[in-house]
């Protein structure tokens, strides 16, 4: 009998990280499609979409706790609990992250027409393949999917490189318009952020699934 209520708290903790990692999805989609067509979002829109996120984030913490402090799960269980709570406090952060986003656009809307650089597009799409690998990750306990989420990271990290000398170049050639260019480099800054705590999230699910931290290793794509 205890087993089964063990796995019936499990199975509703499993709902409820999959829904705050869904509901993270559609906020990062929304912030990326307004970033590309610099439109401003209203504040309250990004307030309550922060507080939903926070709000699961809570339930998923709390639902961690109750489940160790009456089932004292151990092996496969413990672990799954474990990594859903570094799951979980990654998730949060992307959502922060998402609003940091969300602020930055709004600051480029009114501003002076510059063209934003296609590395925040390919940023952007690939942040949200990293959130989606993790999660679907999640969901499958499927480490191939985390090996292409630190293969991507390789790439996100040569993009944000690209972009931090395209910033000194333009903030020097052009300081009038600095503050433009700030905030579309602290926009690319939030979606490199994002990238790491997906990365971080593909380490939790290796961990779950294999007991291995391979946290701080460097893992090629090809690694197993």
């Amino acid at each position: 009998m205890i087993v089964v209520h063990l796995q019936r708290e499990v199975e509703i903790l499993n709902k409820l990280i999959l829904q705050l990692g869904g509901q993270v999805e559609e906020n990062l989609r929304q912030g990326v499609q307004a970033l590309q067509n610099r439109r401003a979002r209203k504040p309250i829109e990004i307030q309550d979409e922060d507080e939903l996120v926070d709000s699961l984030e809570v339930r998923v913490e709390e639902e961690c706790l109750k489940i160790l402090a009456l089932h004292q799960p151990v092996a496969t269980d413990l672990r799954y609990i474990i990594a859903v709570l570094k799951i979980n406090g990654n998730l949060e952060s992307i959502g922060d992250l998402i609003s940091s986003l969300a602020w930055h656009t709004d600051a480029l809307t009114p501003k002076k027409l510059i063209a934003i650089p296609e590395q925040i597009s390919t940023m952007s799409a690939l942040g949200r393949k990293m959130l989606k690998h993790g999660l679907n990750a999640l969901v499958k306990r499927d480490i191939s999917l985390c090996q292409k989420i630190l293969h991507h990271e390789k790439q996100m990290d040569a993009l944000y490189l690209e972009l931090q000398t395209w910033f000194k170049t333009e903030v020097k050639t052009d300081p009038d318009n600095a503050e433009i260019y700030l905030n579309i480099f602290l926009a690319a800054k939030d979606l490199e952020r994002i990238a790491d705590h997906a990365c971080h999230i593909s380490e939790d699910i290796i961990y779950l699934v294999t007991g291995e931290i391979v946290r701080h290793q460097h893992l090629d794509s090809d690694d197993s």
